[in-house]
């Protein structure tokens, strides 16, 4: 039986928003999953995702029993 875990979340920021990914200083960020729980992310594992319209989208966030990540993704 595997114990992942599975968080889901939506993110609208615009491009000028998206800026602070890229400044010297922060290594993570806090979104709030769908389930209610806090989810502390590198903001690394966003970087990927942002177009010149910004990160717009609706994500998928896999982890293990120790919260290790396994799996992001945009699923819409």
């Amino acid at each position: 039986m595997s114990n992942n875990k599975f968080y889901y979340f939506s993110l609208g920021l615009n491009y000028k928003e998206c800026e602070r990914l890229y400044q010297a200083g922060f290594l993570h960020v806090v979104v709030a999953a769908e389930s209610g729980h806090r989810v502390q992310l590198p903001i690394d594992r966003l970087r990927p995702f942002v177009t010149p319209s910004g990160l717009q989208g609706r994500f998928k966030l896999t982890t293990n029993s120790t919260n290790k990540i396994l799996t992001f993704e945009r699923i819409s």
